[in-house]
């Protein structure tokens, strides 16, 4: 017959005070446990047992079988200082004595709640400090939205008004130029008015262009009598399409005054957009003041004289582009505001 090997322990049974265990220890202990069953910590690995066990118990979840049929919890990898406290008692229990009734397994139901309780209390205890942040700035943006947008009808009122008394005569005076042009006779007979000068003033009268441009044809007639041009002018006159183009870069973007200004343009083989032109030979309120017929077409020599009281193209040298562009802007501000207001109401087709 087979021999059976019976391994008791007949030492006195600890007191209650071990059997109970520490109120932070059974605590610690249930909140393993559960993480350990949900697969949050991972079960701490021993080395086989070589030593043959008879009548060993079945292995619980959470712990794991030591020698002598002694049962150790394996500590949790980072948990807080009374978690340490615990573990480290837990610790010299096992040195001294290895009694597997040291840890009695409590109930499943009390440990589960206490442990989901723990859990929702650290995830709660994140939660109001993700939320606040976008809620702070929002609080500092709404006063600040709303003056703007009480303001904003306000000042696009007082704006319209503004245009409306002044037209677009405020904002226009740095995008303001007057150009003036002479030309010489080419082609056949010289009946071709080709540019032979050209000078731009802006809206002060201050000279931002003046030169002698040479012709692409050959010169026929200089026409000096009124264009005050002369053959030595033309020595060191710049090419027509050098000119043409350091022209264009200042006349566009800009409201361009002029008398017959469709003469100039027609040199300088260029369109001007119609809103942006103003011709002082056709406007109303101009040949009003002069006295004169609103449809008439004056001469600039005329209004000049009529309404600025001065002399120009006077004497047999010719005119001066910069002096009918000066004069020709000159008239354009006495119905400035006027003109501007009707042009509003009444915009040209380009």
């Amino acid at each position: 017959m087979s021999t059976l090997l019976l391994n008791l322990d007949f030492g006195e049974p600890p007191p209650k005070k071990a059997l109970e265990g520490n109120a932070k220890h059974q605590k610690f202990v249930r909140k393993r446990r559960f993480l350990e069953r949900r697969g949050f910590l991972n079960k701490k690995k021993q080395p086989p047992n070589n030593v043959p066990k008879l009548h060993s118990e079945p292995a619980k979840k959470g712990v794991t079988p030591q020698v002598d049929g002694a049962w150790k919890i394996s500590p949790p990898p980072k948990k807080k200082k009374t978690a340490d406290s615990s573990s480290g008692s837990e610790r010299s229990l096992d040195k001294k004595a290895s009694v597997p009734w040291l840890t009695p397994a409590p109930s499943q139901k009390t440990g589960s709640l206490v442990a989901k309780a723990d859990l929702l209390e650290e995830f709660q205890s994140s939660l109001p400090e993700i939320k606040s942040p976008p809620t702070r700035p929002q609080k500092k943006k709404n006063p600040q939205k709303n003056p703007i947008q009480k303001n904003t009808p306000h000042n696009s009122t007082l704006a319209r008004s503004e245009n409306k008394c002044s037209g677009a005569a405020q904002k226009t005076p740095g995008k303001m130029v007057a150009i003036d042009c002479e030309m010489v006779g080419t082609g056949p007979k010289g009946h071709v008015s080709s540019l032979a000068r050209c000078s731009i003033v802006n809206y002060n009268g201050d000279v931002l262009y003046d030169e002698y441009i040479l012709p692409p044809c050959h010169i026929v007639d200089y026409r000096t009598r009124w264009s005050g041009i002369r053959k030595q002018h033309m020595v060191n006159a710049t090419p027509f399409k050098i000119a043409r183009s350091q022209i264009l870069k200042i006349l566009t973007g800009k409201i361009v005054v002029g008398h017959a200004i469709h003469n100039d343009f027609k040199a300088l083989q260029y369109f001007h957009p119609k809103s942006l032109t103003r011709d002082t030979s056709h406007i109303p309120p101009l040949n009003r003041k002069a006295d004169c017929p609103e449809n008439a077409t004056m001469s600039l020599k005329h209004l000049t004289k009529k309404l600025l009281n001065r002399d120009i193209q006077a004497g047999k040298s010719g005119h001066s582009s910069v002096e009918d562009a000066q004069a020709t802007m000159e008239l354009y501000k006495l119905v400035e505001v006027e003109w501007e207001q009707y042009l509003a109401q009444n915009s040209p087709k380009d």
